[in-house]
């Protein structure tokens, strides 16, 4: 989910005493757990059991790994924890609801959402489900998360979303975060709107999300930004326009020649590096948007000598999966596709050879994996 431009804080939630009030130290599962920056494990953990009343506990079937964890296991986001189980996207089978969840009953099929939402807090009613008071981007960060047999969701009733029977399992793997993450934070805090020039600067699984979600908008040209040939050519197969490689260090003079020296009207960022966002601000042209996506663990140069005088708009958004509801519609029409970023399989169990495989994504042209329990 790279979507927050700072570290979240921690925040006051049900999950302060989870490791022994959320887990069954009497029956296991495995778990793909946290030990550090750069240490991971696939190990036995307690299988969860509920906290609350308006938890369920939910059988993994399908789950996915995302470039946030890849941020995390840099240690790029401090408020995970060692030992902390990883992930926050997936779907799978209700194993058990408390007595207070009325929507949803053991035996449902269901899309976790990597945002947990009370629905009933100040920022849950301003649909600002990320900083919910009792929940935000927890899963995976503040609890544990999805990359395991079984998973404890929070206030389950607003966090999760029912799946239709004959649905694509795989396809909707990809509502739980990247679509709706593209969606909210680059095109919508971007204002994309028809007619406009647009870059996204990183053709990774989330920048392809928003090439996706964007062309709801019509822009008239869509520039994508990237190192890697492979994905440059997956997102011209999506509908970009035109491609850019940026390994020569050339990006911006390349750009510019594409928009006769004006730059783009929205420049969105999808990586999460200082030179990423810094070259956002290098092409964007008066009046524009720089929108912000990618997680960033180190200090970006905020150039306000070049940018002071151009009526720029730069945003930040940690995603609130609001839109994920008519997102989903889209997919069930065939409208979006989103299963056509889905790179490669793996069984769960074989959670360490697909970290392998996404961390070396130029290698081995990836883009979104999937993990089948």
């Amino acid at each position: 989910m790279t979507t927050i431009a700072t570290p979240v804080k921690p925040k006051k939630t049900d999950s302060s005493g989870e490791n022994q009030k959320g887990m069954d130290s009497n029956k296991k599962m495995k778990a793909l757990v946290y030990h550090g920056p750069g240490e991971k494990a696939w190990e036995d953990k307690p299988k969860p059991v509920l906290v609350k009343q308006t938890d369920a506990i939910v059988k993994i079937l399908k789950t996915t790994i995302c470039g946030t964890d890849l941020h995390i296991m840099k240690g790029d986001v401090p408020t995970v924890t060692n030992g902390r189980i990883i992930g926050h996207e997936g779907v799978g089978i209700i194993e058990e609801v408390g007595t207070s969840v009325s929507n949803f009953k053991k035996g449902d099929h269901v899309i976790i959402s990597c945002i947990t939402s009370c629905g009933k807090c100040e920022y849950c009613k301003k649909g600002m489900y990320s900083h919910c008071t009792d929940g935000g981007w927890i899963l995976g960060n503040l609890v544990d998360g999805t990359q395991a047999e079984y998973v404890r969701i929070p206030h389950a009733d607003n966090s999760l979303y029912p799946i239709p029977a004959g649905a694509d399992e795989e396809a909707l793997v990809m509502l739980s975060d990247i679509l709706p993450t593209g969606f909210e934070c680059g095109v919508l805090n971007g204002k994309v709107k028809p007619g406009d020039t647009i870059a996204i600067v990183g053709a990774g699984p989330i920048g392809l999300a928003t090439l996706l979600t964007s062309l709801f908008y019509t822009p008239a040209e869509i520039i994508v930004i990237d190192l890697d040939d492979n994905r440059l050519n997956v997102a011209k197969t999506f509908g970009a326009t035109q491609t850019i490689n940026s390994s020569d260090g050339k990006a911006i003079e390349k750009l510019m020649k594409l928009t006769n020296g004006k730059g783009v009207d929205v420049a969105i960022e999808a990586v999460g590096i200082p030179a990423t966002f810094e070259l956002c601000e290098a092409i964007v042209n008066a009046g524009g948007h720089i929108a912000n996506i990618g997680v960033h663990g180190k200090s970006v140069e905020l150039h306000l000598e070049t940018l002071w005088s151009k009526n720029i708009t730069i945003t930040t958004r940690l995603v609130d999966t609001i839109t994920t509801p008519m997102l989903f519609r889209n997919v069930q029409s065939k409208k979006l596709q989103p299963k056509k970023l889905i790179t490669h399989h793996f069984k769960l169990s074989q959670v360490m050879e697909a970290y392998d495989t996404f961390e070396n994504a130029a290698r081995e042209k990836a883009l979104k994996v999937i993990l089948t329990n």
